[in-house]
Protein backbone atom coordinates (compact mmCIF):
# COMPACT_ATOMS: atom_id res chain seq x y z
CA UNK A 1 0.00 0.00 0.00
CA UNK A 2 1.51 3.27 -1.10
CA UNK A 3 1.44 6.24 1.29
CA UNK A 4 2.04 9.95 0.82
CA UNK A 5 1.94 11.28 4.34
CA UNK A 6 3.09 14.72 5.31
CA UNK A 7 1.34 17.02 2.82
CA UNK A 8 -1.88 15.06 3.23
CA UNK A 9 -1.86 15.37 7.03
CA UNK A 10 -1.02 19.05 6.79
CA UNK A 11 -3.85 19.61 4.34
CA UNK A 12 -6.53 17.75 6.28
CA UNK A 13 -5.59 19.49 9.55
CA UNK A 14 -6.02 22.87 7.87
CA UNK A 15 -9.46 21.92 6.59
CA UNK A 16 -10.86 20.40 9.81
CA UNK A 17 -8.85 22.13 12.53
CA UNK A 18 -12.01 23.22 14.34
CA UNK A 19 -13.20 19.60 14.39
CA UNK A 20 -9.82 18.55 15.77
CA UNK A 21 -10.33 20.95 18.68
CA UNK A 22 -13.85 19.64 19.30
CA UNK A 23 -12.58 16.06 19.09
CA UNK A 24 -9.89 16.67 21.71
CA UNK A 25 -12.09 18.89 23.88
CA UNK A 26 -15.87 18.19 23.78
CA UNK A 27 -16.43 21.64 25.35
CA UNK A 28 -14.26 23.46 22.80
CA UNK A 29 -17.19 25.58 21.62
CA UNK A 30 -17.60 26.88 25.17
CA UNK A 31 -13.93 27.92 25.24
CA UNK A 32 -13.23 29.09 21.69
CA UNK A 33 -15.21 31.42 19.45
CA UNK A 34 -14.58 29.30 16.36
CA UNK A 35 -16.93 31.40 14.21
CA UNK A 36 -14.22 34.07 14.16
CA UNK A 37 -12.04 31.68 12.22
CA UNK A 38 -8.62 30.13 12.70
CA UNK A 39 -5.34 31.71 11.59
CA UNK A 40 -2.38 29.45 10.78
CA UNK A 41 0.95 30.92 11.83
CA UNK A 42 3.23 29.12 9.37
CA UNK A 43 5.68 32.02 9.04
CA UNK A 44 6.01 32.42 12.79
CA UNK A 45 6.69 28.70 13.18
CA UNK A 46 9.26 28.59 10.36
CA UNK A 47 11.17 31.46 11.94
CA UNK A 48 11.67 29.30 15.00
CA UNK A 49 12.08 25.94 13.24
CA UNK A 50 13.39 26.30 9.66
CA UNK A 51 12.61 23.28 7.43
CA UNK A 52 15.28 20.60 7.70
CA UNK A 53 17.20 20.00 4.47
CA UNK A 54 18.24 16.46 5.39
CA UNK A 55 16.17 14.02 3.33
CA UNK A 56 16.72 11.37 6.01
CA UNK A 57 15.36 13.48 8.83
CA UNK A 58 12.10 12.20 10.40
CA UNK A 59 8.99 13.47 8.69
CA UNK A 60 6.76 15.60 10.86
CA UNK A 61 3.87 17.97 10.39
CA UNK A 62 3.76 21.05 12.59
CA UNK A 63 0.78 23.39 12.65
CA UNK A 64 0.62 26.48 14.82
CA UNK A 65 -2.77 28.16 14.94
CA UNK A 66 -4.29 31.25 16.56
CA UNK A 67 -7.85 31.02 17.85
CA UNK A 68 -10.10 33.42 19.74
CA UNK A 69 -11.70 32.66 23.10
CA UNK A 70 -15.10 33.88 24.23
CA UNK A 71 -13.24 36.06 26.75
CA UNK A 72 -11.81 38.05 23.85
CA UNK A 73 -8.30 36.63 24.13
CA UNK A 74 -6.10 35.06 21.46
CA UNK A 75 -4.69 31.63 22.21
CA UNK A 76 -2.07 29.66 20.28
CA UNK A 77 -2.41 25.93 19.65
CA UNK A 78 0.40 23.70 18.41
CA UNK A 79 -0.14 20.33 16.74
CA UNK A 80 2.89 18.14 16.07
CA UNK A 81 2.21 15.04 13.96
CA UNK A 82 4.78 12.26 13.71
CA UNK A 83 3.99 10.93 10.24
CA UNK A 84 6.82 8.52 9.61
CA UNK A 85 6.46 6.14 12.54
CA UNK A 86 10.10 6.42 13.59
CA UNK A 87 9.97 7.54 17.17
CA UNK A 88 12.87 9.71 18.27
CA UNK A 89 14.22 9.31 21.80
CA UNK A 90 14.59 13.07 22.19
CA UNK A 91 10.96 13.66 21.19
CA UNK A 92 9.81 15.01 24.62
CA UNK A 93 12.69 17.49 24.55
CA UNK A 94 11.63 18.58 21.06
CA UNK A 95 8.12 19.28 22.36
CA UNK A 96 9.58 21.37 25.19
CA UNK A 97 11.72 23.23 22.65
CA UNK A 98 8.57 24.27 20.80
CA UNK A 99 7.14 25.62 24.03
CA UNK A 100 10.07 27.67 25.24
CA UNK A 101 10.97 29.13 21.85
CA UNK A 102 7.41 30.31 21.25
CA UNK A 103 7.24 31.70 24.77
CA UNK A 104 10.61 33.42 24.44
CA UNK A 105 10.06 35.03 21.01
CA UNK A 106 6.34 35.74 21.06
CA UNK A 107 5.51 35.64 24.78
CA UNK A 108 2.60 33.29 24.08
CA UNK A 109 1.44 30.31 26.04
CA UNK A 110 0.40 27.35 23.94
CA UNK A 111 -1.78 24.27 24.15
CA UNK A 112 0.34 21.51 22.57
CA UNK A 113 -0.71 18.21 21.01
CA UNK A 114 1.49 15.37 19.75
CA UNK A 115 -0.25 12.99 17.33
CA UNK A 116 1.40 9.64 16.56
CA UNK A 117 0.29 7.96 13.35
CA UNK A 118 2.34 4.75 13.62
CA UNK A 119 1.05 1.35 14.73
CA UNK A 120 3.12 1.24 17.94
CA UNK A 121 0.84 0.31 20.86
CA UNK A 122 3.06 1.15 23.81
CA UNK A 123 2.10 4.47 25.39
CA UNK A 124 4.29 7.34 24.22
CA UNK A 125 5.66 9.80 26.81
CA UNK A 126 3.55 12.89 27.47
CA UNK A 127 6.11 15.00 29.32
CA UNK A 128 9.65 16.30 29.36
CA UNK A 129 11.46 16.19 32.68
CA UNK A 130 14.88 17.37 33.75
CA UNK A 131 16.51 18.05 37.10
CA UNK A 132 19.87 18.90 38.56
CA UNK A 133 20.98 19.72 42.09
CA UNK A 134 17.61 20.73 43.47
CA UNK A 135 16.38 22.42 40.26
CA UNK A 136 13.74 20.54 38.29
CA UNK A 137 11.32 21.08 35.46
CA UNK A 138 8.35 19.09 34.16
CA UNK A 139 6.60 20.02 30.92
CA UNK A 140 3.44 18.06 30.08
CA UNK A 141 1.69 18.03 26.71
CA UNK A 142 -1.29 16.28 25.15
CA UNK A 143 -0.71 13.07 23.19
CA UNK A 144 -2.92 11.10 20.83
CA UNK A 145 -1.93 7.73 19.37
CA UNK A 146 -3.90 6.35 16.44
CA UNK A 147 -2.93 2.79 17.35
CA UNK A 148 -4.53 3.01 20.82
CA UNK A 149 -7.96 4.21 19.72
CA UNK A 150 -11.16 2.17 19.74
CA UNK A 151 -12.29 1.65 16.17
CA UNK A 152 -15.96 1.13 17.03
CA UNK A 153 -16.09 4.38 18.98
CA UNK A 154 -14.46 6.22 16.10
CA UNK A 155 -16.99 4.78 13.65
CA UNK A 156 -19.85 5.96 15.87
CA UNK A 157 -18.41 9.43 16.38
CA UNK A 158 -20.06 12.26 14.49
CA UNK A 159 -16.88 14.33 14.47
CA UNK A 160 -15.17 14.60 11.04
CA UNK A 161 -11.74 14.23 12.66
CA UNK A 162 -12.72 10.68 13.67
CA UNK A 163 -12.89 9.85 9.95
CA UNK A 164 -9.37 11.21 9.50
CA UNK A 165 -8.15 9.03 12.38
CA UNK A 166 -9.78 5.98 10.84
CA UNK A 167 -8.16 6.73 7.49
CA UNK A 168 -4.83 6.97 9.31
CA UNK A 169 -5.47 3.60 10.92
CA UNK A 170 -6.03 2.07 7.47
CA UNK A 171 -2.24 2.11 7.12
CA UNK A 172 -2.05 -0.61 9.79
CA UNK A 173 -3.92 -3.12 7.63
CA UNK A 174 -0.84 -4.11 5.65
CA UNK A 175 0.98 -5.28 8.79
CA UNK A 176 -1.82 -7.76 9.60
CA UNK A 177 -1.44 -9.83 6.44
CA UNK A 178 1.54 -11.49 4.83
CA UNK A 179 -0.39 -11.91 1.60
CA UNK A 180 -0.73 -8.64 -0.31
CA UNK A 181 -3.89 -9.80 -2.10
CA UNK A 182 -5.62 -10.43 1.23
CA UNK A 183 -4.34 -7.09 2.51
CA UNK A 184 -5.72 -5.29 -0.54
CA UNK A 185 -9.12 -6.94 -0.08
CA UNK A 186 -9.26 -5.90 3.58
CA UNK A 187 -8.20 -2.35 2.70
CA UNK A 188 -10.92 -2.13 0.04
CA UNK A 189 -13.55 -3.28 2.53
CA UNK A 190 -12.36 -0.78 5.15
CA UNK A 191 -12.17 2.18 2.77
CA UNK A 192 -15.64 1.42 1.42
CA UNK A 193 -16.96 1.34 5.00
CA UNK A 194 -15.43 4.77 5.65
CA UNK A 195 -16.80 6.06 2.35
CA UNK A 196 -20.33 5.10 3.39
CA UNK A 197 -19.85 6.65 6.85
CA UNK A 198 -18.61 9.86 5.28
CA UNK A 199 -21.60 10.18 2.97
CA UNK A 200 -24.01 9.51 5.83
CA UNK A 201 -22.68 12.37 7.97
CA UNK A 202 -24.00 15.91 7.92
CA UNK A 203 -20.72 17.57 7.10
CA UNK A 204 -20.07 20.74 5.12
CA UNK A 205 -19.33 20.05 1.48
CA UNK A 206 -15.83 21.53 1.63
CA UNK A 207 -14.90 19.24 4.50
CA UNK A 208 -16.46 16.21 2.79
CA UNK A 209 -14.32 16.88 -0.25
CA UNK A 210 -11.17 17.20 1.89
CA UNK A 211 -11.93 14.00 3.79
CA UNK A 212 -12.83 12.20 0.56
CA UNK A 213 -9.46 13.07 -0.91
CA UNK A 214 -7.68 12.08 2.32
CA UNK A 215 -9.49 8.74 2.12
CA UNK A 216 -8.50 8.37 -1.53
CA UNK A 217 -4.81 9.11 -1.25
CA UNK A 218 -3.48 8.57 2.28
CA UNK A 219 -3.24 4.81 1.73
CA UNK A 220 -3.32 3.80 -1.93
CA UNK A 221 -3.74 0.30 -3.28
CA UNK A 222 -0.65 -1.35 -4.71
CA UNK A 223 -2.79 -2.76 -7.51
CA UNK A 224 -3.85 0.07 -9.81
CA UNK A 225 -6.99 -1.86 -10.75
CA UNK A 226 -8.15 -1.50 -7.14
CA UNK A 227 -7.54 2.25 -7.27
CA UNK A 228 -9.77 2.44 -10.34
CA UNK A 229 -12.38 0.24 -8.67
CA UNK A 230 -12.44 2.44 -5.59
CA UNK A 231 -12.90 5.55 -7.75
CA UNK A 232 -15.87 3.83 -9.41
CA UNK A 233 -17.32 3.03 -5.97
CA UNK A 234 -17.03 6.69 -5.00
CA UNK A 235 -18.98 7.70 -8.08
CA UNK A 236 -21.60 5.03 -7.38
CA UNK A 237 -22.07 6.09 -3.75
CA UNK A 238 -22.06 9.82 -4.41
CA UNK A 239 -24.03 9.57 -7.64
CA UNK A 240 -21.43 11.63 -9.47
CA UNK A 241 -17.71 12.11 -9.85
CA UNK A 242 -16.25 14.16 -7.01
CA UNK A 243 -13.34 14.25 -9.33
CA UNK A 244 -10.43 16.24 -8.26
CA UNK A 245 -7.60 13.99 -9.39
CA UNK A 246 -4.56 13.49 -7.20
CA UNK A 247 -2.47 15.57 -9.59
CA UNK A 248 -4.92 18.48 -9.39
CA UNK A 249 -5.34 18.14 -5.63
CA UNK A 250 -1.64 18.05 -4.86
CA UNK A 251 -0.79 20.67 -7.46
CA UNK A 252 -3.32 23.04 -5.88
CA UNK A 253 -1.98 22.47 -2.38
CA UNK A 254 1.61 22.46 -3.50
CA UNK A 255 1.17 25.74 -5.36
CA UNK A 256 -0.05 27.45 -2.20
CA UNK A 257 2.91 26.11 -0.26
CA UNK A 258 5.30 26.98 -3.08
CA UNK A 259 4.30 30.62 -2.75
CA UNK A 260 5.74 30.55 0.75
CA UNK A 261 8.90 28.52 0.18
CA UNK A 262 10.55 27.99 -3.18
CA UNK A 263 13.04 25.62 -1.66
CA UNK A 264 15.14 22.73 -2.77
CA UNK A 265 13.43 20.58 -0.13
CA UNK A 266 10.00 21.45 -1.50
CA UNK A 267 10.92 20.45 -5.06
CA UNK A 268 12.56 17.23 -3.81
CA UNK A 269 9.33 16.38 -2.00
CA UNK A 270 7.29 16.81 -5.17
CA UNK A 271 9.63 14.61 -7.16
CA UNK A 272 10.22 11.89 -4.56
CA UNK A 273 6.89 11.66 -2.76
CA UNK A 274 4.43 12.46 -5.53
CA UNK A 275 6.22 11.62 -8.74
CA UNK A 276 5.65 15.04 -10.30
CA UNK A 277 7.14 15.66 -13.74
CA UNK A 278 9.73 18.42 -14.10
CA UNK A 279 7.09 20.70 -15.61
CA UNK A 280 4.57 20.05 -12.81
CA UNK A 281 7.17 20.59 -10.08
CA UNK A 282 8.42 23.79 -11.69
CA UNK A 283 4.87 25.13 -11.95
CA UNK A 284 3.99 24.20 -8.34
CA UNK A 285 7.17 25.65 -6.84
CA UNK A 286 7.27 28.57 -9.28
CA UNK A 287 10.86 27.87 -10.25
CA UNK A 288 12.52 27.21 -13.59
CA UNK A 289 12.46 23.78 -15.20
CA UNK A 290 16.27 23.91 -15.26
CA UNK A 291 16.29 24.27 -11.46
CA UNK A 292 14.07 21.18 -11.13
CA UNK A 293 16.17 19.21 -13.61
CA UNK A 294 19.32 19.87 -11.58
CA UNK A 295 17.62 18.58 -8.43
CA UNK A 296 16.33 15.50 -10.23
CA UNK A 297 19.82 14.77 -11.55
CA UNK A 298 21.25 14.92 -8.02
CA UNK A 299 18.49 12.64 -6.72
CA UNK A 300 19.08 10.13 -9.51
CA UNK A 301 22.79 10.19 -8.73
CA UNK A 302 22.11 9.36 -5.08
CA UNK A 303 20.04 6.32 -6.08
CA UNK A 304 22.94 4.78 -7.99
Amino acid sequence: MAKKDDLLWKGILEEIFDDFLRFMHPKADEIYDLKKGIAFLDKELEQLFPPEEDEFSPKVVDKLARVNTWEGKEEWILIHVEVQGRYQKDFPRRMFTYYYRILDKYNRRISAYAVFTDGYKMKRPDRYETSYQGTSLTYRFNTYQLALQNEEELLESGNPFAIAVLVGRAAFIGSKYGDSQESEAELMSFKLQLLRKLTERRIKRKKIRALMNFLRYYVRFENDDNNVKFEQEIQTVTGRSEAMGIEELLLDRATRQGEQKKSKEFVENLLLEFGFTDEQAAKAAKVSIEFVQKIRAKLDKKKK
